[in-house]
């Protein structure tokens, strides 16, 4: 941890001490002797670190842990983080505010009032948020959710009766499968083409098989538009026009596109649009977002119609599949807070691709390192193969494949899968022109360190400091 990001921790935890202090004398912050005693030695003691912040000059105190245990994390301070599903999820400097004020368990129910529902919720304007999510994502109503996952869970459990058939691709996401095998369905896969792709095609020949086989048609078509494998993109207009054709509905699984790239949901002809907001939308877990038409909002928003038998209660106008009220306190804050700087990066889509396409020219200079993805990248989530170049190296290291994590760390670089050389993902996403190069120069400065053939970009040499 660097000197500099321990003093600004040390800050913020005396000034929620000092907070702390304030919360237990309200109303009137009336202090005791030792209140005041207390309160004024937190304030010395963050005179003193403000200074040494001026004057760059610290007196060292290590702070290891929060509490019990709890490390104090600080990658994305003191690294370049390129974890594969970390990246999009970085929430914005407005999400960790709001997240200081709000993070207490109901904060967001402080103005609940009569429907007593999340999405009427005028104050904070979560009301106003449900229907920009909906226009954001090309679709008629939205709901937050805890996460992508239970958003397909809301519509399997709302379409899918024991029996039914549901199309997912053959390197769908296991939260998908567990969504199907909950409401009693059976998975039917649709075969990825040689270049690890899902095409209309394969979507029509599948949904003939599952006809054939099982005298009916699919009852639910989910699909990734970038997959978590490979990061690869698959063909959604072409698979929700066949669904379509066939009249059955599309899910689109947008965890990898919905808050960093534009999406439409009706332009794509989906029925259905999932998100994910912790990794997506720099939103706190577990947060996601689900969208339909109006014409399916009936069905996968219904309301209770259950009686108590003795008491005869209701619950007015509380969502059966949301389970009520969805997100609370910190995740849906953090989500709104974030929600404006998501719209605009999703403007950028386009830059964040081309900066992906230029750490892998410089990634790939190292001999024998590979793209499995579909190259050149469409998205920022790739995964590499490194067997012919540092793997090579892992094998006779006594580190073995942690060396490469070791080196990288060296180098103010983490997220990679510690410990593989071989097959292994990264995400660029969010990252300055200055840290793709960065980025570039590092694979090459450790490869170099090891007599790793490196080939000449176009003006003939590698240059920056690493």
């Amino acid at each position: 941890m660097s000197i500099k990001t321990q003093k600004i921790f040390e800050a913020e935890f005396l000034l929620e001490d000092m907070r702390e202090i304030i919360r237990k004398t309200s109303p009137h912050s009336a202090f005791s002797k030792d209140d005041k005693i207390q309160f004024n030695e937190k304030l010395k003691k963050l005179s003193e670190i403000v200074e040494e912040l001026r004057t760059n000059k610290y007196t060292e105190l290590k702070i290891k842990y929060i509490t019990n245990g709890i490390e104090l994390r600080t990658r994305e301070e003191d690294f370049i983080n390129i974890h594969p599903i970390q990246a999009a999820g970085r929430l914005t400097l407005e999400a960790r505010k709001a997240l200081i004020s709000y993070g207490d368990g109901y904060s967001t129910c402080d103005w609940c009032r009569k429907p007593f529902r999340l999405d009427k919720i005028h104050r904070p304007p979560i009301d106003e948020f449900h229907s920009e999510l909906a226009e954001f994502v090309g679709m008629d109503q939205a709901r937050v959710v805890p996460g992508a996952r239970r958003g397909f869970q809301a519509v399997v459990s709302s379409l899918i009766e024991k029996g039914d058939s549901v199309l997912l691709s053959a390197i769908s996401h296991y939260t998908e499968f567990l969504a199907v095998e909950d409401s009693g369905g059976t998975v039917k896969e649709i075969p990825l083409n040689e270049k690890n792709i899902v095409t209309a095609d394969a979507t029509v020949q599948k949904i003939e098989d599952v006809k054939k086989n099982t005298k009916k048609l699919p009852k639910l078509i989910m699909l990734d538009h970038f997959d978590y494998m490979f990061g690869n993109e698959h063909d959604v207009y072409g698979i929700a026009k066949v669904a379509n054709e066939y009249d059955i509905p599309f899910l689109y699984n947008g965890a990898y596109t919905v808050g960093i790239m534009p999406v439409d949901g009706k332009k794509i002809g989906a029925d259905f649009v999932v998100g994910s907001g912790h990794k997506s939308m720099a939103s706190v877990a577990p947060s996601g977002v689900l969208a339909t038409t109006d014409e399916w909002a009936s069905k996968v928003f219904r309301t209770t119609q259950m009686v108590g038998d003795i008491t005869g209660r209701k619950f007015g106008i509380k969502e059966v599949e949301m389970l009520g009220c969805t997100l609370m306190g910190g995740t849906l804050i953090s989500m709104m807070a974030s929600f404006p700087k998501v719209v605009e990066r999703t403007k950028h889509w386009d830059d964040e691709v081309k900066k992906s396409n230029q750490f892998l020219d410089e990634f790939l200079a190292v001999e024998g390192s590979k793209v499995i993805s579909e190259y050149p990248r469409k998205h920022t989530l790739t995964k590499v193969n490194t067997t012919e170049s540092f793997d090579k190296i892992a094998k006779t290291h006594k580190r073995r494949g942690f060396f490469l994590s070791d080196e990288l760390r060296k180098r103010g670089i983490v997220g990679e899968f510690a410990g593989s050389t071989r097959t292994w993902k990264l995400n660029t996403y969010g990252r300055t022109w200055d840290q793709i190069k960065y980025l570039g120069h590092a694979f090459i400065d450790i490869a170099e360190k090891y007599d790793v053939p490196v080939k000449a970009n176009k003006q003939g040499q590698y240059s920056g400091d690493v």
